[in-house]
């Protein structure tokens, strides 16, 4: 599918789709099918108007310079910090405040209800603070000890 359309970013920093017919499409958008458990794969290349223009299995199939504008496009409107370290929490009744190191840096966060944290799949985890900000946890059982003994608390 890759040959079958060009991705160019214009000047007001819109991505702009070009399809086989030749026709340009402006301020088209990238959407992940499974944006957590296979997140470069089936990636669809949607229109203003949600219609799709074209589907990518696999991202890493797609030359180098219309990967990297759609990786930009998504890192510019996702944001799912992954917690790598649970370093405290205020207690383990809700709410309650929670101490965590994630791949973006250091942060605190509020969780509401036990019913916040989800499980996705056998080893996936997906916590949702008191503002709406999903944190994910890809494998609890790789985190420390510790990070481990508070989670087993709240799942």
């Amino acid at each position: 599918m890759s040959g079958d359309f060009q991705l160019h970013c214009n000047a007001f920093g819109q991505l702009v789709f070009t399809g086989a017919d030749g026709i340009e499409r402006v301020d088209v958008a990238p959407a992940r099918a499974f944006p957590i458990t296979a997140n470069r794969e089936g990636i669809a290349l949607l229109d203003r108007d949600g219609h799709e223009l074209a589907w990518i299995p696999r991202l890493d199939d797609l030359p180098a310079e219309t990967r990297r504008l759609v990786d930009a496009e998504f890192a510019g409107r996702e944001f799912m910090p992954e917690i790598q370290r649970v370093r405290a929490v205020s207690g383990y009744d809700t709410p309650c405040t929670w101490r965590v190191v994630t791949d973006r840096g250091e942060t605190t966060f509020v969780l509401h209800v036990e019913e916040d944290i989800r499980r996705l799949s056998a080893t996936t985890l997906l916590i949702v603070d008191d503002r709406g900000i999903q944190f994910l946890i890809r494998n609890p059982q790789a985190l420390d000890a510790t990070s481990r003994k508070i989670l087993d608390r709240f799942v």
